[in-house]
């Protein structure tokens, strides 16, 4: 018999319409799945099992009265420590944030938006500090380790998300991405991610990493996924570049299939990313279903050099103005490679910055030129599979950065295109591996179908469910 945790949404939200199970059932077992899970895992910085088990009571009546309060009545949740979440601490991974003189009396938008449908709030997930790095470990929590191996890393920054998601402790969750971090743990985690378009969800308070930030679901797939996004977009005041609505739902189209698509394969950018053959020949395989769906699949690379060093001008630009305010004491407490990387933001110029901005503008033109070729683009999640947990990097790659091992993620974020990673295989220790799919801007709906459309034929059956899920 399948257990509650192990449900997705879509799956919870039937059951307690039809008074299969209840809403307080379902959080008894996703906080039942945290226990046992957490002491191997430490996804979680805060799990409040009596608010969780008062909002699924209040669910459970309004179910019995036929009045659900929306599409998410009743699921449980986490939210990345990134977030602000009412009656909480947003430490976001740092020992410089304290908790008290505050309210926490605020929601993020998202966050607004599943209280408003009825979602069961499980409590807060890991991050790194200030979520600056592609792994979770910080200086206030510690480490996130991979539920198919805790040894290894959950990839970050929305690791503890990834990792609560592919364990059952709440089939949603709500991540944030600059440079892949939901997209990244989804891969390494063997889960579903989106990274939407820019502005798609609306964003409370603004990210210092501007316009690179995007908050997106986190899920067990593409199904859940387009439920949660039917929640969380749509307008908030708070957020002065949000898209506002869309027309119809993410799930209307969900079930529309990939044939027809004009599908571009980039299996290593054009040789410029050495990728690990395993892996390789996992994305291959999913590519192979497309075609065999209907899509008209040509390797094609996107043609666009490196875009590294202006990401690197952006993104740590961003991480020195966070820590600006701290003193001499406070910055000695936090991560020695956070510290690092905002010794190198501040010494950028404007113009550095502005430089930065013009070679990411041209990124952007590049690709909605590409897009008019192509509906997607397909390329691995990320070149290697999950390595050892508290390292940046993988020992002995000579990499300094975690950038230099997520190649295929950060470019997209430039550009502020919908991207989702979907899981597809797993290497010969049992790793998770993802391929990712990109659209044009707006085109969120599309990658959603086509993920859709890979999970309907079976390309994650193979990864299963993790051993820490498995006993």
């Amino acid at each position: 018999m399948t257990e509650l945790s192990d449900l997705t949404a879509v799956r919870l939200v039937e059951g307690f319409a039809s008074g299969a199970f209840s809403p307080v059932e379902a959080a008894r077992a996703a906080l039942e799945r945290i226990e046992r899970t957490e002491p191997a895992l430490n996804a979680f910085v805060r799990v409040d099992a009596e608010e969780a088990l008062g909002r699924a009571a209040e669910s459970a009546e309004r179910w019995r009265r036929g009045e659900p309060a929306g599409l998410v009545d009743g699921v449980p949740v986490s939210v990345k420590d990134i977030l602000l979440q009412r009656g909480a601490p947003t430490f976001r991974g740092s020992r410089t944030v304290r908790a008290e003189g505050r309210s926490w009396d605020e929601d993020a938008p998202a966050v607004a938006r599943l209280r408003e449908h009825g979602a069961v709030f499980l409590g807060k997930t890991t991050t790194p500090e200030f979520g600056w790095k592609g792994v979770t470990d910080s200086p206030r929590h510690g480490v996130t380790g991979n539920p198919y191996d805790p040894g290894r890393t959950a990839g970050g920054s929305s690791g503890g998300s990834a990792a609560a998601v592919a364990v059952g402790a709440g089939p949603l969750s709500l991540g944030t991405d600059g440079g892949g971090s939901v997209r990244i743990p989804a891969g390494f985690c063997g889960i579903f991610a989106l990274k939407p378009t820019y502005g798609r969800v609306p964003n409370y308070p603004a990210s210092p990493f501007g316009t690179l930030a995007h908050v997106g679901p986190m899920t067990r797939d593409a199904a859940d996924a387009a439920l949660l996004m039917d929640v969380i977009t749509g307008p908030d005041a708070r957020d002065w570049s949000q898209l506002g609505r869309v027309s119809g739902t993410f799930r209307d189209g969900l079930g529309g299939g990939v044939a027809g698509l004009r599908v571009a394969w980039s299996p290593d950018f054009g040789g410029r990313v050495a990728v690990d053959p395993q892996v390789a020949g996992a994305v291959r395989r999913a590519v192979e279903r497309l075609a065999e769906l209907g899509a008209h699949v040509e390797e094609a690379d996107p043609g666009f050099a490196d875009p590294v060093d202006a990401f690197h001008t952006l993104w740590f630009s961003g991480v020195a103005r966070v820590v600006q305010h701290l003193g001499t004491e406070e910055r000695a407490l936090l991560d020695p490679g956070l510290r690092e990387v905002c010794e190198r933001g501040a010494e950028y110029s404007a113009l550095d910055y502005l430089a930065a901005v013009d070679e990411r503008m041209a990124l952007g033109v590049a690709m909605g030129r590409f897009h008019e070729r192509y509906d997607l683009l397909v390329t691995p999640t990320l070149p290697i599979t999950a390595f050892e947990a508290g390292s940046e990097v993988p020992r002995g790659s000579g990499l300094s950065r975690w950038t230099g091992w997520t190649p295929f993620t950060y470019p997209f974020n430039l550009t502020q295109q919908p991207a989702a990673s979907v899981p597809c295989g797993r290497d010969r220790d049992g790793l998770p591996i993802g391929v990712q799919l990109v659209a044009a801007r707006h085109g969120d709906a599309l990658v959603l179908r086509a993920a859709h459309a890979l999970y309907e034929a079976g390309v994650a059956d193979g990864v299963g469910p993790p051993p820490a899920v498995r006993g």
